[in-house]
């Protein structure tokens, strides 16, 4: 699994924590007051809350005059984002390529990122995963969140770079760190196996529950199970319950399954065996089934299979409906 975040969000945000202007581009205000203000100096600030917004134009306009004006890497970096998503100009993987090379070698990290996603992928050039591994390392250096991530999966994945899990755990927490989800998961999951790092249950459950409150699905399930079980922390089999419903109304199959547990059970909520029964047609209708919560249901009353069947359309019915 390679991170792949929509170029536009990935960039903008970096972009915006490291500021809108470098001291050479802050104007004094003698030259400021000199300017006329029909013809305002090509902003950085601008050019990224343009592209966040979607007023695409209006950001190629600004990162190609801050370009111009003064070579600004994270304005190169913008243009590279626009061409390779075809926002407010031709989608052109070349030149996007361009572009990402260009503030690469100024060492712009977000840049570094997109340049090794377009090596991994071999948009706007051959593919080298080589390369790829070397540019996700350079950003990964500079706290680059998503490289960090991407090289530690390349770290256990073996192939370009040798296996090594306690690199990968070290890069992990990198980008665990600065809150992305997928990271503070995988990270957990090491501590609970004890992979490239001592085990720690209490620990796992430690970023577990800061991928969950940030709507990582698979960690709201797993973090519902440590609760439940009492695994790294106190059993709390209500909470639990909560972290299952929460996840099974998002649309996750194991969240369903185990949301249906605890209905039909009665353990940490109000037992409710036909609304369980529903939730557990659902989790089979994705592929995942369960012997237990079909000896339960199988139980019913032909009235309550009727009612569970109509509850699992309903849910069926608000999962697939279109979403505005």
């Amino acid at each position: 699994m390679i991170v792949k975040f929509p170029y536009a969000l990935a960039i903008v945000v970096a972009l915006l924590c490291t500021g809108t202007a470098s001291a050479q581009e802050k104007k004094s205000p003698a030259k400021e007051a000199g300017k006329s203000s029909s013809q305002p100096a090509p902003s950085l600030e601008t050019a990224i809350k343009a592209l966040a917004s979607g007023d695409n134009l209006t950001a190629f306009s600004e990162a190609t005059k801050l370009v111009e004006q003064s070579k600004d890497p994270r304005a190169m970096t913008i243009l590279a984002e626009l061409y390779a998503r075809g926002l407010g100009v031709p989608q052109d993987d070349y030149r996007a390529a361009d572009w990402y090379r260009l503030a690469a070698a100024r060492n712009e990290r977000n840049a570094l990122f997109g340049l090794a996603l377009f090596n991994l992928e071999g948009r706007g050039m051959d593919k080298n995963r080589d390369e790829a591994a070397k540019l996700f390392r350079r950003a990964a250096e500079m706290q680059h969140a998503a490289s960090a991530f991407n090289l530690a999966l390349l770290y256990i994945e073996g192939q370009v770079l040798t296996q090594d899990n306690a690199a990968a755990a070290r890069w992990l927490l990198v980008a665990a760190e600065q809150d992305l989800p997928d990271a503070q998961h995988m990270l957990a999951i090491f501590y609970k196996e004890g992979e490239g790092v001592k085990r720690d249950p209490a620990e796992a459950v430690r970023w577990l529950q800061r991928a969950a409150k940030l709507d990582h699905i698979p960690a709201m399930v797993e973090l519902g199970i440590a609760l439940f079980n009492g695994t790294g922390t106190q059993k709390n089999e209500p909470e639990a319950a909560k972290w299952f419903e929460r996840a099974a109304k998002i649309g996750n199959p194991v969240g369903a399954n185990r949301y249906a547990r605890v209905l039909v059970t009665g353990r940490g909520t109000e037992k409710k065996i036909v609304e369980g029964c529903a939730w557990h047609l659902l989790a089979r209708a994705s592929g995942l089934s369960d012997v237990l919560l079909d000896t339960e249901c199988a139980q019913l009353s032909d009235k309550d299979k009727t009612e569970a069947s109509r509850l699992f359309d309903a849910l069926v019915a608000e999962f697939t409906k279109p979403r505005t």
